[in-house]
């Protein structure tokens, strides 16, 4: 049977495939051809410059496991090859769509302050010190946010020196409370934070939801903040947002995890692909952040559960229609 490579397309039509085939069988050469048909010897590269090429790019490599080939395929997922990867993908997506379905219906913790507290303003700036320092990994997932929160009222910034921090924070602590800053002022462009994140009336949820994480792009800000801080304020019911998309690009954790489990690069084709996943297996498209988040962990490591308890399983009903979809 015909296989597609990376570039989806046919192996044996591929013109890149077949060229990176061609040079891997043939003798090495140690200059690069030019198009004028010499040969220009590389120039040799001193450590000084490769440490400036390191500095200048901030270049982080990432060691992805993978169980091994077991003859696995799916067309949902082209980029999985075992069926041990496809497994751990169900697992997560069922746990990412019970916690969205928790935030939903019964929240706890620092989330249910959020969702019962009356005064918008002090309920959206504590969701949103949630999702930037990260709800932690035991058995208080609070504890940092609630030892350095501060009321929307008092103008106050947290003092964030040793926060403990949780495995998806987007601080830096080299930055200090330069973000939160940045977000003060943005919230005051807006005139509140209520008008921030409620846009124009005549949005849809989805519409509300693209618009505000395009707005919401300050410095020190991550995307897997910006993300989940939207997603936690439409579960919790104080703003009619909802995730049309997975808002992929970049070099986050996620979308590397997203291109490694659709097996393209392409950002659009990558939202086509996680779309179809959404709708093969009944799920929200935004469970799909904190799953592929998961899933690209090191086996080492335990789930993100992001405020659940650290014995919180997967969605029986959820994993049902992620397995079914992935042909478990």
């Amino acid at each position: 049977m015909p296989s597609f490579c990376r570039h989806n397309r046919f192996a044996a039509n591929c013109p890149i495939c077949s060229r990176e085939q061609a040079e891997a069988a043939g003798p090495r050469r140690t200059g690069v051809r030019s198009t004028g048909g010499h040969v220009t010897r590389k120039r040799p590269t001193t450590s000084a410059t490769a440490r400036s090429r390191a500095t200048n790019n901030d270049l982080r490599v990432r060691r992805a496991t993978r169980a091994a080939d077991d003859g696995y395929r799916s067309p949902l997922v082209p980029g999985i090859r075992a069926t041990a990867d496809a497994e751990r993908l169900a697992q997560e997506l069922a746990f990412a769509a019970g916690r969205l379905a928790t935030l939903a219906a019964a929240p706890a913790g620092l989330y249910a302050e959020v969702a019962s507290e009356p005064d918008r303003e002090e309920a959206t700036w504590l969701a949103f010190l949630i999702a930037y320092l990260g709800p932690l990994e035991g058995d208080d997932p609070f504890a940092g946010v609630r030892a350095a929160r501060t009321s929307w009222a008092s103008g106050e910034l947290p003092d964030l020196s040793d926060v403990p921090l949780g495995p998806r924070t987007s601080h830096e602590p080299a930055r200090g409370t330069a973000t939160l800053a940045a977000y003060r002022a943005w919230v005051e462009r807006a005139g509140s934070q209520e008008a921030a994140f409620r846009g124009e009336t005549a949005w849809r949820p989805e519409r509300r939801f693209a618009r505000v994480y395009e707005r919401l792009a300050i410095q020190g800000l991550a995307r897997d903040a910006r993300y989940d801080l939207l997603n936690v304020l439409g579960q919790l019911g104080l703003y009619e947002l909802r995730a049309g998309a997975l808002q992929l690009g970049g070099s986050d954790e996620t979308t590397v995890a997203a291109k490694r489990v659709f097996g393209i690069g392409d950002t659009l084709l990558l939202e086509r692909r996680a779309q179809e996943l959404a709708d093969a297996a009944e799920l929200p498209i935004g469970a799909l952040d904190l799953a592929l988040w998961n899933w690209s962990r090191p086996a080492a490591l335990p789930r993100a559960t992001m405020g659940l308890p650290a014995d919180t399983e997967p969605d029986a009903g959820a994993y049902a229609g992620a397995a079914d979809a992935l042909g478990l």
